[in-house]
């Protein structure tokens, strides 16, 4: 249902058209088309609550100054039984409108009656959205990088699902190809130097990490030298068929103290086995889209992607100067590259019906983008159905100064290292307190603050300070109770209406941060709500007035703890009654 914002902005439609056909009928306008025209939101609200420029709109068609069109259309316009009171003309020609006392009672009706539907809205109609994100490498520990991605791209799904997508959330497990040898062979030189010492040198592009001495060592204490007399190839298997499956292990328990579900943890190696990936190279041969070279199969990403650029008017110059170049997709060893394996993967996404697929990158991956549509559309599929949210890095600080090693295991910081140090509360809101294109520094003093310095403190001290205000009420005897219109009429402080406003503003804000892919919108808003809440507590006293305005007031505080319960609990944030 259309709640009073979206109501209000379609009234408002109608009323100008009414006017304006009115002032044609009369004479005050000469015969024509009623002009295209927008109603937004002024950005000083003293100006008015909407606004349009549907007299500068006119100029042309009415042949007149924008101010008298102005003129004509005010005079022309009834706002009886409307949800506003009063218009101006501003400047040149703009019309302002200010709502009426109607506005703001139905926008707490509209709270009373949702509850914690209220934000939902249908925008999405039920669209199938993939949102795959982490998808981090299996071989080693997540890292603050994963931390950043998993927040927003967890939110992200859940502003999406309020918006009225079908959200499916995915996690892509690399558990195949180049990086797996890589891990297979910096396991066998760890557990063999457990054995024979320094003399077995490690390989030089291995993984470095403490993480795999480890897992060479756990696997040498419970299972001893028995892989001393075994193959390279057995030894390797035996370490990377014990060692990933725990790494694997690892990354899931993670994700779910991060309060992350995933609809499906999806193995690369499922591709290789099934043969997707052999299909989706046979397929761009077949399309003359693959060539070969010193032994390796190659694909012809250059032809490919200027050929999209060209058709979408883009120059030479600006072609040549992104350097693009083609690409290995079956090594010369016989093996498929990860792009190979990418490519079968995305292509399986939107086989699986989505209509669209998001990825979440770290924004080292910015180059890969372009590639990745222009092997779906080589493929067949349509490349602007897949999106790719790149996110910046992330830096931790402490004491005003760049940290990277845990206090706690004196080791490089992992994902699970800042979730035994801070509050996953905090983590998830702070990581989303920043767009994902820039970069961000996250203050770990900050987020375990149990102060308003703190952005999510600060939100659920709001909360719990309306439950506390309901509670005191409570024990005085005093229950919430459905309120008159005139009681509800009674709320006309600046502080009150700002807020209910405020409030108003929630489906299309959800709607907005769906369309832009940017979850940060809400937790922004959700800390104005807290903002203005706090402001309004510090001008207007709840118990203690006359019973009406009491009940009144009492009935805005439960809108606003609504508003935030329904937001936190959106973010799977939690939503303390007392602090």
């Amino acid at each position: 249902m259309a709640h009073t914002m979206q109501k209000s902005k379609e009234q408002l439609k109608q009323i100008i058209e009414t006017a304006i056909k009115k002032a044609i009928d009369k004479g005050d306008l000469p015969q024509a088309e009623t002009p295209e025209f927008i109603i937004e939101t002024p950005a000083d609200r003293s100006h008015g609550d909407l606004a349009t420029n549907a007299a500068m709109a006119g100029a042309r068609a009415f042949r007149m100054p924008p101010f008298k069109i102005a003129q004509s259309i005010t005079q022309n316009i009834n706002l009886e039984e409307t949800l506003f009171e009063k218009c101006e003309i501003a400047g040149p020609g703009f019309i302002n409108f200010f709502y009426s006392s109607k506005f703001y009672t139905d926008v707490l009706r509209d709270i009373e009656q949702e509850k914690e539907n209220y934000g939902r809205t249908d925008y999405g109609k039920g669209k199938k959205v993939m949102v795959e994100f982490v998808s981090a490498n299996p071989t080693g520990p997540m890292h603050m990088g994963n931390a950043r991605g998993g927040a927003l791209g967890d939110c992200l799904a859940s502003v999406l699902d309020c918006a009225g997508y079908d959200v499916w959330r995915e996690f892509y497990v690399n558990d195949a190809g180049n990086q797996i040898e890589k891990f297979g062979c910096s396991l066998e030189a760890r557990y063999l130097q457990i054995f024979k010492g320094d003399k077995i040198e490690f390989p030089e592009d291995g993984y470095q990490g403490v993480d795999i001495t480890e897992l060479a060592k756990e696997y040498a204490d419970s299972n001893g030298d028995i892989l001393l007399d075994k193959s390279s190839e057995e030894r390797r298997k035996a370490l990377v068929d014990y060692a990933l499956p725990k790494n694997i292990k690892k990354m899931q328990a993670d994700m779910a103290k991060y309060r992350i579900t995933y609809d499906k943890w999806f193995f690369e190696s499922e591709l290789h086995k099934s043969g997707a990936v052999k299909a989706v190279v046979d397929l761009l041969t077949e399309k003359g889209l693959t060539y070969e070279n010193d032994g390796a199969v190659w694909y012809k990403n250059k032809e490919v992607v200027t050929n999209i650029l060209k058709a979408q008017g883009k120059s030479d110059d600006y072609i040549e100067k992104l350097e693009l170049k083609d690409d290995v997709l079956i090594r010369k060893n016989g093996n498929p590259t990860y792009f190979a394996a990418d490519i079968a993967y995305h292509k399986n996404k939107f086989d699986r019906g989505f209509d669209t697929c998001i990825d979440v990158w770290g924004a080292d991956h910015h180059g890969h983008v372009m590639r990745m549509k222009g092997a779906m559309e080589a493929i067949g599929c349509n490349k602007d159905k897949l999106d790719v949210v790149l996110m910046q890095l992330v830096k931790l600080v402490r004491n005003g100064e760049a940290v990277k090693m845990s206090k706690r295991t004196g080791k490089a910081i992992q994902l699970s290292d800042l979730l035994d140090e801070v509050p996953v509360d905090s983590t998830r809101f702070l990581f989303n307190t920043r767009e994902a294109n820039t970069q961000m520094d996250f203050d770990l003093d900050l987020a375990v603050a149990q102060d308003n310095q703190n952005p999510v403190y600060y939100v659920q001290y709001a909360h719990a300070r309306i439950c506390s205000i309901i509670k005191a009420l409570e024990a005085d005897g005093i229950k919430a109770r459905v309120c008159t219109d005139e009681e509800l009429a009674m709320l006309n402080t600046e502080e009150e209406k700002e807020l209910i406003h405020h409030i108003s503003l929630f489906e299309s804000e959800i709607i907005s941060a769906a369309k832009e892919y940017d979850p940060t919108k809400i937790t922004r808003y959700v800390t104005q709500t807290a903002t203005l809440f706090h402001k309004f507590y510090n001008a207007c006293r709840v118990k203690g007035e006359n019973e009406g305005l009491m009940q009144a007031r009492l009935a805005l505080c439960l809108a606003v703890k609504t508003v935030i319960k329904n937001i936190l609990t959106m973010f799977n944030i939690s939503c303390p009654d007392k602090m």
